[in-house]
């Protein structure tokens, strides 16, 4: 296990087997054939990779955007090179079925393995990452035909994937898009209009590209009701899989971010000509729910992105405050007293705890996700899918805007270890920053997340997601409260439990007849119950190295596993203690939000 810059592999390691078990997935049927082994060679042959072909162009494709001349758009070439390696080590179908050329991993590893290359090169990335969920709904919803002609040549490589939502005059609001799909006499759709801050929508990396498009069909019913879904490849492809001529699918520019500079982020317009021909995905005006299957793998890629590059940060900052002599402890008052490296000051090292919780408690929040995942897909009865398949759907908010606020933070302290060099290019944790700060928007914003976790998913099936997730919090306080060295934190995560409890049961029947006053202070929710669940997270990561550390001889075990309670410790008695001022505005339905003229500002 060696040290890496993108990844502390024992962290990985010790999350992945210990914590949450990788190994009790193989005895499952659909991963009998794997074994610890063959998980570390996935994740070995992954970072070698992400280290090789990834890491390296990190900085150059962030000072080297891609450009467009108004007919073809130019790249490094390092990013086609390391794409190309990816696809082929066949990462794309990793959790796919061996009949399809799949590895057939379970989903917690293959996230696990995702997450270097998104530490690595988070821009670069995100081609294949689109291109995986692109997939997968075309294999879910697809027609038999779409299937023959996208899913092989995009789980290969040769074709690449988007999902074209956004549009220029309605944002995040889908219920306003405009864009039209009319039927032609052969079954297929003529598609016009335009989308924007489409990531990955053109480039040379591939064949084709295939973008997943929600549009209307003339008479549907307006708002979300009456959006549809269809395929709109770059280029058209016959019925026998070949590339045909070009569809009408233009570039109209390309739009230059803070961040993830190397990923094309795009304006498209479709059928200028009056020729872009799509076909329709599922049924007509389903198009919503079935992109919801992307759109939320999106928001959990989006999370573990946040993390990694949250990561980054830490990774960076601690070796530079190992490294860095600054300054003398305070009290000694002798000039010719060599100075200590910047890890030996306590503010230094209150930041890095700060960076630690954040990054490895949102490191467990999103492979809990993975966890669930394979739980819904592969569990032994179907009570325990129905389960996992509840948890995942509360959690999903969380996982994608929690490690969106909190690594970002951390970005922001590893730039404070740095000092004055942090600010500069020199270093790396400024491009850090600047590409994490995507994350806030990306797939939703913290408050479109806020107002999903409380206007629907607290509330769906009479709380009975909440009650899962209560269940599930309680057996790990318990196993804790017996223990001296967590009784403390598993006492505090119990009563920060009954917060949730005591909040909800004001906010629960407000919404009926008071639903603009409490989602007003939605994001404020997002805050208490995600800092709770990564308090839970963190229990479950003390606990297991708890356990482990009365069994550790090695130095770097015990080491490793003090440092994880120690963390555990400082996230219950440091971040959990700042959700309460929340809690208090939150019961008393606080209106000065709501109340606040537009006049007034």
């Amino acid at each position: 296990m060696s040290d890496s810059t993108i990844i502390q592999r024992r962290d990985l390691e010790f999350q992945l087997f210990e914590l949450f078990d990788a190994d009790a997935l193989t005895q499952r049927p659909r991963f009998a054939e794997h074994s610890r082994e063959t998980f570390v060679a996935a994740l070995d042959a992954a970072l070698a990779i992400a280290e090789e072909k990834f890491a390296p162009h990190n900085r150059k494709s962030d000072e080297h955007e891609p450009q467009f001349d108004g007919e073809r758009v130019s790249m490094i070439p390092e990013v086609r090179d390391a794409v190309r390696a990816y696809c082929d080590a066949g990462l794309l179908a990793a959790g796919k079925d061996y009949d399809a050329g799949g590895m057939q991993l379970p989903a917690l590893v293959s996230h696990a393995a995702q997450s270097l290359f998104k530490s690595a090169n988070i821009a670069t990335s995100s081609y294949v990452g689109l291109t995986v969920g692109n997939a997968n709904v075309i294999e879910r919803f697809g027609s038999p035909a779409q299937k023959r002609k996208y899913l092989q040549p995009l789980l290969e490589g040769r074709f690449f994937g988007t999902m074209a939502l956004t549009e220029p005059q309605a944002g995040s609001s889908l219920a306003d898009l405009t864009t039209r799909a009319v039927p032609n006499p052969d079954g297929t759709y003529s598609i016009t209009g335009n989308k924007i801050f489409i990531s990955g929508g053109d480039h040379e990396l591939s064949e084709n590209i295939v973008h997943l498009v929600l549009a209307r069909i003339p008479g549907a019913p307006p708002g979300v009701k009456g959006i549809s879904l269809f395929t709109v490849p770059k280029y058209r492809v016959n019925d026998d899989g070949s590339v045909g001529e070009r569809n009408d699918v233009a570039l109209a520019g390309l739009i230059h971010k803070m961040g993830w500079r190397g990923t094309t982020s795009t304006m498209l317009s479709f059928g200028e000509r009056g020729a872009c021909i799509g076909e329709i995905v599922g049924e007509p005006h389903h198009g919503l729910a079935y992109m919801f299957q992307m759109m939320n793998e999106a928001r959990i890629g989006v999370g573990m992105g946040a993390t990694m590059l949250g990561y980054r940060g830490y990774l960076a900052s601690l070796q530079y405050a190992r490294e860095r002599s600054q300054g003398r402890l305070p009290g000694e008052k002798r000039p010719d007293v060599p100075q200590v490296p910047l890890i030996e000051h306590a503010d230094v090292r209150r930041m890095l705890l700060a960076q630690k919780a954040y990054v490895e408690g949102a490191y467990s929040l999103c492979l809990y996700a993975a966890r669930l995942v394979d739980e819904l897909k592969t569990a032994d009865d179907e009570h325990a899918r129905a389960e996992a398949e509840l948890l995942l759907d509360l959690l999903t908010p969380i996982v994608k805007s929690w490690p969106s606020q909190w690594c970002l933070e951390g970005n922001s302290l590893a730039i404070q270890i740095h000092g004055g060099y942090g600010y500069t290019r020199e270093y790396p944790v400024e491009q850090f920053y600047r590409d994490n700060r995507l994350n806030m928007i990306h797939e939703g914003t913290h408050g479109i997340q806020a107002m999903d976790l409380l206007g629907r998913k607290v509330v769906m099936r009479d709380g009975r997601a909440v009650a899962l997730l209560e269940r599930e919090i309680d057996q790990t306080v318990r196993q804790a409260a017996d223990r001296a060295d967590l009784a403390e934190a598993a006492h505090e995560l119990k009563h920060a439990w009954r917060e949730i409890g005591d909040t909800l049961a004001v906010l629960r029947p407000a919404l009926a007849d008071r639903a603009p006053l409490v989602l007003s202070q939605a994001n404020a929710f997002l805050e208490v119950f995600g800092h709770t669940v990564v308090a839970w997270m963190w229990l479950r990561q003390g606990l297991v190295a708890a356990r482990a550390l009365e069994h550790a001889t090695n130095d770097d075990d015990v080491r490793f596993y003090r440092g994880k309670v120690q963390t555990c410790r400082w996230f219950f008695r440091h971040e959990l203690p700042r959700m309460q001022p929340h809690h208090a505005l939150l019961r008393r339905l606080d209106d000065t939000t709501l109340t606040m003229a537009p006049d007034w500002f």
